[in-house]
């Protein structure tokens, strides 16, 4: 792969350590206070971190708001229409539709990033009666706010040593951002609606991973990167893997834990900037060593299975995903108004 001759700057390094700490931090916390849906603990700094080099008020306010809106529509579409499949689905589609919107528009694409992720993961584990619906819209709140203050924590602690560039702002005509907005949201409300009348309860992985691959927003990046994701899935389940050998009886102490992770987020953490820091191999280990520890390391549980499970699923899904994206995309550009070219 050509990332290996991408130099690393100073700054690409500090930020390698934030991801990798801010992530720990977040996962220790959420252990230590035995706290539930570990994933947003874990997931959520590798996001802020990750996706954006240098943490600002500006993001901070997506990421809140991102929280706060998404605890608002969880809490009214599965207290009201929880029981509709057919019309929670139709206002699910609206939902997405907009947040692809704000982030095919560019200044808002974390705030519609997060909220994307936030509510797909929300509304998959509202959709079974044994979750209590208020504790994880706070839980996830409280995730979200807590992945801000480290953030800003670790940004802190470990700053860039020089300003960086502003990043260039890319030019989207109407047509085009329509296409990305209605070929996200379509596909997204297809994923949801699969994992409901199928119930596939605990396959939380493979649904975030139908919303990731729609990150590019056009149907080559998702060919792109869904190869890249496969790679990452399988790098980041390995580590985990391997994680599990090596602690064998002993994953329910942290003391040992914590290094193993800290470690391997550091690795992918460094692939992920020596790919630029796009949506990419490193990017998709991430989150996927971040879903493992968080949401499925318990003293009681370990990641073999798991971790085996996801691989197949997260592949699966991936398949399904890229074919459903080339229909719609050949479909939208069928017409001049949702045309993705020129």
């Amino acid at each position: 792969m050509n990332l290996w001759h991408r130099p690393l700057s100073e700054n690409d390094l500090r930020q390698a350590l934030r991801i990798a700490c801010g992530a720990c931090l977040g996962f220790l916390i959420c252990k230590f206070f035995e706290l539930s849906n570990g994933v947003f603990f874990v997931v959520t700094p590798i996001l802020l971190l990750g996706m954006v080099p240098v943490m600002n008020g500006h993001v901070a306010r997506q990421c809140i708001a991102a929280a706060v809106v998404c605890g608002i529509e969880v809490g009214l579409l599965a207290g009201l229409f929880g029981s509709h499949t057919i019309l929670m689905s139709m206002l699910v589609f609206v939902l997405f539709l907009y947040k692809f919107a704000c982030m095919s528009k560019g200044s808002l694409f974390l705030f519609g990033a997060t909220s994307l992720l936030n509510l797909s993961i929300m509304l998959h584990f509202a959709s079974y009666p044994s979750t209590d619906l208020n504790d994880l819209i706070f839980t996830n709140m409280g995730a979200n706010l807590l992945s801000v203050l480290i953030a800003f924590l670790v940004t802190a602690l470990i700053p860039d040593v020089a300003p960086r560039p502003k990043p260039a702002v890319l030019a989207k005509q109407a047509h085009r951002m329509r296409h990305e907005a209605l070929m996200g949201a379509s596909i997204a409300t297809i994923s949801f609606w699969v994992f409901q009348v199928f119930d596939l309860q605990d396959s939380m992985s493979a649904q975030a991973t139908t919303i990731l691959l729609l990150f590019p927003m056009y149907w080559n990046g998702a060919l792109s990167y869904a190869r890249k994701r496969a790679i990452g899935t399988m790098l980041g389940v390995s580590t985990g893997l391997v994680c599990q050998l090596v602690l064998y009886h002993w994953s329910g102490q942290m003391i040992l834990v914590l290094p193993l992770l800290w470690i391997g987020l550091l690795l992918f953490s460094y692939v992920h900037l020596k790919e630029g820091g796009g949506s990419g191999v490193g990017f998709g280990a991430l989150t996927t060593l971040g879903i493992l520890f968080g949401q499925y390391l318990t003293p009681s549980n370990d990641l073999v299975f798991s971790g085996l499970y996801r691989l197949s699923s997260i592949l699966f899904a991936t398949v399904v995903t890229l074919l459903v994206c080339y229909l719609i995309h050949r479909l939208l550009n069928s017409f001049a108004l949702t045309r993705f070219g020129h």
